[in-house]
């Protein structure tokens, strides 16, 4: 029962975001090893064919996956759309026909795809915004490019990171360019050494606040002393 009920939530039901639900579902449909079934479909012989023993046991075989296939995505989907569809002998129909239905126009993803693009190209680190928080924002864009297609290397990523980055990581981004092969760089990598760099200067930033605080207390009282005694002498 606790097994059913974890494959249960695991599975990402249909909201009508096309892209983020099909990323989701073929990665699971993947994870349970259905995903050539709902791609390429059971491999159907003609009737007239004569299959071996062996052929026969892979034809159920598949026939099974594809029934198992089909369940899951009769869980995702909301009767009422399943109902708009016509051909549903197959978890490969199913699949085809929510494809066709909500990913959209050629055209429309082509302006989608390019407004994401200019986002990418203009995209700027906040003043105070934490490395983490403009990694995480980067990669966001650069994943919805990647459903639409885009096939963006890491490099060009990395690149744009180094670009955008506020001035008081001048420093690192110069020294990181001179010592990496900024080709052969990974993002988790580049993440690694801006965090190192940010968590340094964060360091350093209160250390020259409490510095300025304790100076400033030890003054007041001299100031205070100094102007009680040229009062008394007054």
């Amino acid at each position: 029962m606790t097994s059913e009920n974890f494959v249960q939530s695991a599975i990402s039901c249909f909201d009508g975001h096309y892209n983020h639900w099909s990323m989701l579902m073929e990665n699971f449909l993947r994870s349970k090893e259905y995903w050539h079934i709902v791609e390429a479909g059971v491999a159907e012989q003609a009737t007239s064919t004569v299959l071996s023993d062996q052929q026969k046991a892979d034809l159920e075989g598949q026939r099974l996956k594809d029934l198992k296939a089909k369940n899951y995505l009769f869980q995702a989907i909301d009767r009422s759309i399943l109902e708009t569809i016509l051909c549903k002998d197959t978890s490969k129909q199913i699949w085809d026909s929510m494809k066709k239905k909500y990913q959209g126009s050629t055209r429309a993803k082509r302006q989608q795809h390019q407004a994401l693009r200019l986002e990418f190209e203009t995209l700027r680190m906040k003043s105070g915004e934490s490395v983490t928080d403009y990694f995480s924002r980067t990669m966001a864009i650069v994943n919805k490019m990647r459903i639409y297609g885009d096939k963006m290397e890491d490099v060009t990523i990395v690149e744009k990171i180094l670009r955008s980055m506020t001035p008081k990581f001048n420093f690192v981004v110069c020294s990181i360019e001179e010592s990496h092969d900024i080709d052969e760089l990974s993002i988790d990598e580049l993440q690694s050494s801006l965090l190192i760099h940010e968590h340094k200067l964060n360091q350093h930033e209160k250390e020259e606040q409490a510095l300025k605080a304790s100076i400033e207390n030890h003054s007041a009282p001299r100031d205070h002393r100094k102007r009680g005694r040229g009062r008394g002498r007054g």
